[in-house]
């Protein structure tokens, strides 16, 4: 091959080379085109206080409610961050957060501090919105674009909302059927295990003692509904989720199965109310003491940890307690 020849080859190479490495820094700054403007994606949702625009794609989202944090990533959405308040929280919760790579965020139940989730630059913020401040939700609102959702904690409520925010309403249905195919397995063998006798729950505080009302809703719904529980004859109308009682009540609900919750709370002392409950003739007398039909029930698996993962858990806890 001649000189000239060997040169044009030459030439023609280089030219390739450049023409293929502009090419590719071209396909480059296409794909980071479309990444920022799949970022910068919103959309409008509505929730307890009405509209808010929100990124369609949050890269730092922040959940308020551990719970919610639960249903989003059961139904494939994983946020990047938590409030998570550790005296309330299930045992499975928090390594749970891990292996989903979650960042915990501590904090005290009951209080934000808006300074702490300033700093921590949250693109969108979701919570629960029943019960929400007006007030709070401007404040969180001044922060990033907050879905207050139109619910409580509920999962049968909540998770279908949160689905329709996030495009999940499929995978939110899958879950909850399959809770639902547990629920009634376990419905069926609580009712062949103790027929008709009555279940009460019982809250022992530090200065009163509550029992919980079939139709208060929440956790209500779980052990009335769900598992389909008899509740003592005389408390069977109660729409409160807790009502505040004398223990000389107790004679006249006298249940045959009790789960008693020593509730917990930050600097909450019930040592004396439980050991007055104990110590108590009324208590000694009932059905469920004398059967010893008496169970322990703690207040984050019932209250905070009744997520996919926590309900689960706590069925079966419930049916390890009733069915022999």
């Amino acid at each position: 091959m001649s000189r000239r020849f060997k040169g044009l080859g030459m030439v023609l190479l280089a030219l390739s080379l450049v023409l293929s490495a502009c090419s590719g820094s071209s396909d480059k700054k296409v794909e980071a085109s479309a990444k920022t403007a799949e970022k910068n994606e919103t959309k409008v949702v509505r929730d307890q206080f009405g509209e808010v625009t929100i990124p369609t794609n949050p890269q730092n989202m922040l959940v308020l409610d551990s719970i919610y944090a639960e249903y989003l990533i059961e139904m494939g959405v994983t946020p990047q961050m938590v409030i998570f308040v550790p005296e309330i929280e299930p045992e499975y919760r928090a390594s749970y957060f891990e292996e989903h790579g979650v960042q915990m965020i501590e904090a005290e139940q009951y209080q934000y501090n808006y300074e702490q989730l300033l700093t921590l630059s949250p693109d969108m913020i979701v919570s629960a919105g029943v019960g929400m401040e007006q007030g709070v939700y401007d404040e969180l609102s001044k922060i990033a674009p907050t879905v207050a959702l139109d619910s409580n904690s509920e999962m049968q409520i909540a998770m279908p909302k949160l689905a329709a925010v996030f495009d999940k309403t499929e995978e939110s249905a899958k879950v909850l059927a399959e809770f639902d195919e547990k629920a009634k397995q376990a419905q069926e063998k609580i009712a062949q295990a103790i027929g008709d006798k009555t279940v009460l729950v019982l809250r022992v505080e530090h200065n009163r003692y509550r029992f919980m009302g079939p139709k208060g809703g929440s956790s209500s719904v779980f052990f009335y509904e769900t598992l389909g529980l008899n509740s003592p004859e005389v408390i069977k109308d109660s729409t409160d989720w807790f009502s505040q009682f004398s223990l000389e009540f107790l004679p006249e609900m006298n249940p045959d199965y009790i789960f008693l919750e020593d509730r917990t709370l930050k600097g909450y002392d019930t040592k004396q109310s439980m050991d007055n409950l104990k110590e108590s003739k009324v208590w000694a007398n009932l059905n469920a003491v004398k059967d010893n039909h008496v169970f322990p029930l703690k207040t984050s698996d019932f209250v905070t940890g009744v997520g996919p993962i926590g309900s689960a858990k706590l069925l079966d806890y419930v049916v390890e307690k009733l069915v022999p």
